[in-house]
């Protein structure tokens, strides 16, 4: 119990990390609003390690957290309604058998930026931004695929090193 929970704080940590390096590192891809999402990372890996509840819980937890310490309040509504959105596709994707962790993460990565385009909608009042929705489903075709893969690699070795249970 102890072990399990202090586990998932050093991953809830883990998480907050990548999320600070990601607003410290202006990555840019040619269009704004763009993201590797590495935090997405630790969230695909417990989905797969643990299961859906530590997963949306670290999730939740960090985007509140991130937004709180690195953003605003605008940063917390947008991240939510992706994070939310991304986390039911990719619990509805991983319970199909045909697909693997790359194509949850990559599922995962184009549902959140189609949730945060949906909150742009309402928060502007306008659907004229539904024209960049091209451009961020590429985005997270690219960034999904990414972090799936490394993804893939981490519980393979995570398995290998723990057996089939941390």
């Amino acid at each position: 119990m102890y072990r399990k929970t202090a586990l998932l704080s050093v991953l809830l940590a883990f998480a907050m990390i990548l999320s600070y390096i990601e607003s410290l590192v202006p990555f840019y891809f040619g269009a704004p609003g763009i993201k590797l999402g590495l935090a997405n990372l630790v969230v695909v890996l417990l989905l797969y390690l643990f299961g859906w509840k530590e997963a949306l819980s670290i999730n939740l937890l960090r985007i509140v957290l991130s937004g709180f310490l690195f953003g605003n309040l605008y940063a917390i509504l947008y991240s939510l309604a992706g994070g939310i959105l991304s986390f039911c596709v990719m619990l509805v994707i991983k319970k199909m058998p045909r697909f693997s962790i790359v194509s949850v993460s990559i599922c995962g990565a184009v549902s959140h930026n189609i949730g945060q385009i949906l909150v742009a909608m309402v928060v502007v009042q306008t659907a004229a931004i539904a024209y960049y929705i091209p451009v961020l489903l590429l985005a997270g075709l690219m960034t999904g695929f990414l972090i799936g893969t490394i993804a893939l690699q981490v519980e393979k070795r995570i398995r290998k090193l723990q057996g089939t249970e941390i």
